[in-house]
């Protein structure tokens, strides 16, 4: 295992106007190992209003000096950063695996993606950002440009502790805002970690701000704060819902990327092996704790039998344990609360009649009982009205739902209120196709997992997942600038 500079137990300071500084009440809160309750990662500011004001001031006061420089210049400042992650990546890889518990080769793994996220946004400095358009006078030149909103303030949550807060900031950043950022108490540390990078790149003062401290106050803050001119929030459908109406009732722009129950398709002719890993990595990975995690699994009648056989056996042999070991393949879930609530659709789902076919309980192993453990959890017999079919659970639960043919399984696939990613396996061009057309999803992958997000591509969810807007990719430009038309006549 890896050396490196990180230490428990320290004390984390909010990142405002280039300096840390501790927050106004003096409180702090700490940062619990998941995978060891009795480990103190790190303590963590408890912000209030006036830490709020203070930090939308220091970012409103550098935003026009900061879209002021070039787009080139602004990449240079993010090509920094990049390189300077790149070269603290194990260490900043290894406090995510501590402070949330993913596994130490997923947390690198997300560190690198940090790390592509930001030189892709640095490039973009340089795209075009308008258009010419004719004119009814030929004497005159019409044309568009992109000008950035301003202040952004940007809510991550704790399932991808590097990679959501940077592929929100750095496109904000590079098209010429300044922000402020209020990261999940979980993934406090992490995000920490992640701000002294932009530190030693020199950013210019109050450009992107740290400050940490509860969602009912700084999250809900920023989504009232009459400074902040763009909301980015990615976390669970209740609160994203008081984000988005905070924002809309004062004009501000908000993007909500929220929940997902998520299905993948097993068809009659699927090649049941590739399947089956597919399933087990798209659910049961970063112990099911991602918006794009697999949790329904819909199968024909006609291979129901092998697969579930199939799955049940490669998923009993998963080991659970704590991430910084090595060969743990699923780590502890982030919270106590989290387990909680994991649990506690385990047992709504053995109530409602589902079958128990592997898993359910905590792991009874002496070792991980200091840590918040579920053991990787497969039900059979499952249908579409059930509470595990229809709720969000975020962890390592998936549900086999058996279908009589293909149209039977999109129409399944279909009956949630979510529509982020979903999947089908399937060598029939047929059954691709209906799947493409018919499936009620923003992203939709044939012969692949559903949790996967490629940085270049736009990301967001259909119906009750998103706020109909995307992140990533070229389309992000969409949501952090405002179209301006100028129009020329000599």
């Amino acid at each position: 295992m890896t050396t490196t500079t990180f230490q428990p137990g320290q004390v984390y300071k909010n990142y405002i106007q280039g300096e840390w500084i501790s927050a106004s009440t003096g409180k702090q809160a700490s940062s619990m190992n998941p995978a060891n309750r009795n480990e103190i990662v790190g303590y963590l500011q408890l912000s209030e209003k006036e830490d709020l004001d203070l930090a939308v001031s220091a970012a409103k006061a550098a935003q026009i000096p900061w879209k002021k420089l070039s787009g080139n210049a602004r990449g240079d400042y993010l090509y920094k950063v990049a390189n300077i992650l790149e070269r603290r990546l194990e260490e900043i890889a290894e406090v995510m695996t501590r402070e949330m518990g993913k596994t130490f080769p997923e947390a690198k793994g997300e560190t690198a993606r940090g790390v592509a996220i930001l030189r892709y946004y640095a490039g973009e400095g340089m795209r075009k950002v308008g258009d010419v358009i004719p004119a009814t006078d030929n004497e005159a030149l019409m044309f568009t440009t992109r000008v950035p909103l301003g202040v952004v303030g940007v809510i991550s949550p704790w399932n991808f502790p590097v990679a959501i807060p940077i592929w929100k900031a750095a496109p904000a950043l590079i098209f010429g805002n300044t922000v402020v950022l209020k990261p999940a108490q979980e993934a406090g540390v992490t995000a920490a970690k992640i701000m002294e990078c932009f530190d030693e790149a020199e950013f210019p003062k109050g450009v992107i701000n740290l400050l940490c401290g509860s969602g009912a106050i700084i999250g809900q803050g920023l989504a009232e704060h009459p400074d902040v001119k763009g909301i980015s929030f990615t976390g669970s459908n209740e609160v994203g819902k008081k984000v988005g109406n905070a924002a809309f009732a004062r004009g501000a722009k908000y993007q909500l990327e929220m929940g997902g129950k998520n299905p993948i398709i097993i068809a009659a002719d699927a090649d049941l092996d590739l399947a089956v890993d597919a399933t087990i990595s798209g659910g049961m990975k970063s112990t099911g704790q991602k918006c794009t995690a697999t949790a329904r699994v819909i199968v024909v009648r006609d291979v129901y039998e092998a697969f579930k056989d199939k799955l049940v056996a490669k998923v009993k042999q998963l080991k659970v344990g704590n991430g910084m070991e090595a060969g743990s393949w699923l780590g502890p879930c982030a919270s106590e609360r989290q387990m909680d609530t994991v649990l506690s659709y385990i047992q709504k789902g053995k109530e409602e009649g589902a079958q128990l076919l592997c898993g359910g309980n905590r792991p009874q192993d002496g070792q991980l009982m200091d840590g918040f453990y579920v053991e990787p959890t497969v039900f059979g017999g499952v249908t579409s009205q059930m509470t595990i079919s229809q709720e969000e659970i975020f962890g390592p639960v998936l549900g086999l739902i058996q279908v009589d043919t293909l149209e039977d399984a999109i129409e399944t696939a279909n009956d949630v209120m979510y529509g982020l990613s979903a999947s089908i396996y399937t060598k029939n061009i047929g059954n691709m196709m209906a799947f493409i057309h018919d499936m009620d999803a923003g992203m939709v992958r044939i012969n692949a997992e559903t949790a996967g997000v490629e940085l270049q591509a736009p990301f967001g969810g259909m119906k009750q997942s998103s706020s109909h807007s995307r992140e990533q990719g070229q389309s992000a430009i969409e949501f952090y600038t405002n179209i301006k038309t100028i129009f020329v006549k000599p």
